[in-house]
């Protein structure tokens, strides 16, 4: 039941509304740092003029409304919805201001697919754009990745607040006993990773006599949009760009571990590596990602076009991988990937909307609700066969022993009934507009659940009211909809009185 609201519940939600400002401005010192290194003048003011924007109207909002309370649950669910749309507009002032966007819609839309790690986008004349703002495209995805509110609960808020906050934004684990420690921790494996992967991608493109200096851009954004899931790229060939196995093959490892739950990266850097073979999520996870490429396969028995299996393999799994985790790396052409047989178009469609696991930087419906869910059905199946007196447990391990109770199938199977509607909403919306339902469908999955493949629909020429749609759809797609449902209650009560 979305739970009821008071004008008193303004004071509270704003107040922290402005810290997440205060804290997303501060963050926008990085790409004015690059601007100015670069001698990017321009890019590097757009930049000042957004951190100083955002810490004014961070300040003004924790000035009047200086109470500080703890949240409860839906002034915190509240603020994380909120703080997502405010994060898109003020993402996009520095993106608009660089010329690379038909309007401030378009703008927006890739601040939201950065933020939501989506990896649409409807960037123009990409290869002239400034190391500054190209940077900020790929660090909104770092830190969409982790969580807008964990730089918050890192920096800025404390007591109560914090777990109500933290559950807002789709994560349904503690990782460690503490928030606040769990929202380090993710931050310390992503920038150890960050370090790694970075360092690898140097020596890949040194290797490929890319010059040092734009080696290490493009090595740092690669890593960005690949750990994250987001699938942003230096250049608007995307993957296809390096005609690289090794980089091909990098993405593929970065973004499988970003599509982990970060709880068992947690229990495997702590000294228990088994986990990687217990866990009922990764094996799942692997089962599904055999099963939609066996149906990719399927796709093209009648219509095998490459020169050798090793170029099929290469293309076809690196598709379906990049669907599966949701990071939307493409390593052939948007035109090639179109004319894909159907079967296979679909077997890609199901790897989307299936996404990755819990916990993690992908999005999708995630792979521990398919699990639950199934365990439910086998449960129901043992009652339906068993005498009565029978009393039929059903566990699983996931990080630890979990027993399967009828609240997790019933929250497993609405979450998965809502992502279906979704999914096919958005798909409808893209007929309406003149689509055809296959490729309207395949754009719907990947903006709702942030994946970020294409099939040629989203450009900056498609219509506004679709831009729209992908937005809405990134945005509830990211947040698992509980705390976007909580935030239009709010802003619906206040049209009423009390």
């Amino acid at each position: 039941m979305i739970p009821y609201f008071s004008r008193e519940d303004i004071g509270p939600i704003l107040h922290y509304l402005g810290k997440v400002v205060k804290g997303l401005g501060v963050l926008m010192l990085v790409p004015f740092f690059i601007g100015v290194l670069n001698k990017e003048w321009a890019p590097a003011i757009d930049f000042l003029f957004t951190f100083l924007l955002s810490l004014a109207i961070g300040s003004v909002l924790l000035l009047v409304f200086e109470e500080e309370k703890d949240l409860n649950w839906r002034q915190g669910m509240s603020v994380v919805a909120l703080s997502w749309v405010v994060a898109m507009f003020l993402g996009a002032i520095p993106l608009c201001l660089s010329g690379h966007y038909l309007s401030f819609l378009d703008a927006s839309f890739e601040a939201m697919s950065a933020f939501a790690t989506t990896g649409l986008t409807v960037v123009r004349d990409l290869e002239h754009m400034s190391y500054a703002c190209n940077f900020w495209r790929h660090f909104m995805c770092f830190i969409g990745g982790q969580g807008i509110i964990l730089v918050a609960l890192t920096f800025f808020v404390r007591g109560g607040s914090v777990f109500k906050v933290y559950m807002g934004e789709a994560r349904e684990e503690k990782i460690m006993p503490n928030i606040i420690q769990t929202a380090r921790f993710i931050w310390f494996v992503s920038l150890t990773y960050l370090v790694i992967g970075t360092a690898l991608f140097f020596g890949i493109n040194v290797g490929q006599n890319i010059s040092s200096g734009r080696a290490l851009f493009h090595a740092i954004c690669l890593f960005m949009a690949g750990w994250d899931t987001a699938g942003f790229s230096v250049q608007s060939q995307n993957i296809a760009y390096y005609h690289n196995p090794l980089i091909d093959l990098v993405t593929a490892m970065f973004v499988l571990l970003g599509a982990v739950n970060f709880g068992v990266h947690y229990v495997v850097w702590t000294g228990k590596p088994r986990e990687l073979l217990k866990n009922y999520e990764l094996k799942l996870y692997m089962t599904s990602i055999l099963a939609t490429f066996f149906i990719v396969c399927a796709g093209f028995v009648m219509y095998f076009k490459f020169p050798d299996f090793i170029s099929f393999f290469r293309e076809s799994f690196y598709q379906l991988i990049s669907a599966h985790t949701g990071v939307g790396y493409s390593n052939i052409a948007v035109q090639n990937f179109a004319c894909w047989p159907t079967l296979a178009i679909l077997g890609i469609i199901i790897a989307m909307g299936l996404g990755g696991s819990s916990t993690s930087t992908a999005g999708g419906i995630k792979i521990l609700r398919i699990g639950i869910l199934l365990k439910g059905i086998k449960k129901e199946l043992k009652i339906l066969t068993s005498p009565e007196a029978t009393v039929v447990v059903e566990r699983f391990h996931h990080i630890r022993d979990i027993t399967v109770e009828d609240n997790h199938v019933k929250m497993a199977a609405i979450m998965i009934l809502l992502y279906i509607a979704l999914y096919i909403a958005g798909g409808i919306i893209g007929v309406s507009f003149g689509y055809p339902f296959l490729s309207a469908l395949f754009e719907s999955v990947s903006a709702s659940a942030n994946v970020g493949l294409s099939m040629g629909i989203t450009s900056p020429f498609m219509p506004s009211g679709l831009k729209i749609t992908y937005i809405i759809q990134m945005w509830i797609g990211r947040l698992e909809f509980l705390s976007v449902f909580v935030l239009i209650r709010f802003l619906l009560s206040l049209k009423s009185p009390e």
